[in-house]
């Protein structure tokens, strides 16, 4: 009886752990607040970032502003790679990261562990 209940355990430990990193997960979309020569967006860090997904317009001098609420070690630190940037995000503090806007794509960014992701759209 006792290796029929750990069997089961294991399995739906399994199957979470499998759900957690390959599953889709909800997905949120924010556009930049703009004014004549600036753009804007907030991004929460709390257990990921929401919203994950960020469209920012080509050409116009960015920042996406990061508020870390959580506590993990993993989420202290965002990476753009393809912006060189590694930042520190100290926590219950707004931190500013500026995007160059000037070629339009999709651009990926994570957790200093890779684990959790978001992504910046220059249209």
């Amino acid at each position: 009886m006792i290796k029929l209940i750990v069997t089961i355990v294991t399995l739906g430990l399994i199957a979470f752990i499998v759900w957690w990193f390959f599953g889709k997960h909800a997905e949120t979309t924010a556009a930049a607040d703009q004014t004549a020569d600036q753009q804007a967006v907030n991004v929460e860090v709390d257990g990921g970032y929401t919203p994950n997904t960020v469209v920012l317009k080509r050409g116009v001098p960015a920042n996406i502003n990061f508020t870390r609420k959580d506590p993990s070690t993993c989420l202290e630190q965002v990476v753009f790679p393809d912006f060189g940037i590694n930042q520190f995000l100290a926590k219950d503090q707004n931190t500013a990261i500026n995007i160059d806007t000037s070629k339009p794509g999709e651009y990926e960014y994570a957790c200093g562990m890779n684990m959790f992701h978001g992504k910046v759209i220059i249209k």
